[in-house]
């Protein structure tokens, strides 16, 4: 399975991030749509599972949940929005990661891109970025990998200055 993900697009779905999605499967968004357009016009691009994030109002709430806990080729996923990083997650991600022990954690919100193995609780953790225009980044980014028998592999990373 050929995954796109990405977070914090606050309004933007565009073609550059079109070009770089052409051939997954499909697509990961980790919360801050910016509005319930954006997500339909994903959504119509390719198959669509997804979280709201703090800013996104409640057209997309009524949609998209705040969590969502799935398995996909054998890997049990955990998105979140706000979810924070290894070593500092957030209590409500630090919870829900003990309760479900996912394989997988995603999360958005901090506008940072990170993929960091976390060998205390056996997940990797990807926060694929910002991929829209508002916010404290410098790049827009998005993640693109593979999901193969319960192993994530070719993990490709997009970036495009803001």
């Amino acid at each position: 399975m050929f995954i796109g993900l990405l977070s914090d697009t606050h309004g933007t779905f565009d073609t550059p991030l079109h070009s770089f999605f052409a051939d997954v499967d499909q697509i990961w968004h980790s919360g801050d749509f910016g509005g319930i357009e954006v997500a339909d016009a994903i959504a119509a691009f390719k198959p669509l599972t997804g979280v709201y994030g703090n800013c996104d109002n409640h057209k997309v709430r009524i949609v998209y949940p705040l969590i969502q806990c799935f398995e996909i080729e054998q890997t049990k996923v955990l998105m979140l929005h706000i979810g924070g990083y290894p070593g500092h997650y957030e209590s409500q991600a630090l919870r829900l990661i003990a309760t479900h022990r996912p394989n997988l954690f995603v999360c958005g919100h901090s506008h940072i891109l990170k993929v960091i193995p976390d060998n205390k609780h056996n997940l990797l953790h990807i926060n694929p970025g910002a991929a829209g225009n508002q916010g404290i980044h410098i790049f827009r980014t998005a993640i693109r990998f593979q999901i193969n028998s319960g192993k994530v592999s070719d993990l490709e990373v997009w970036e495009q200055p803001r």
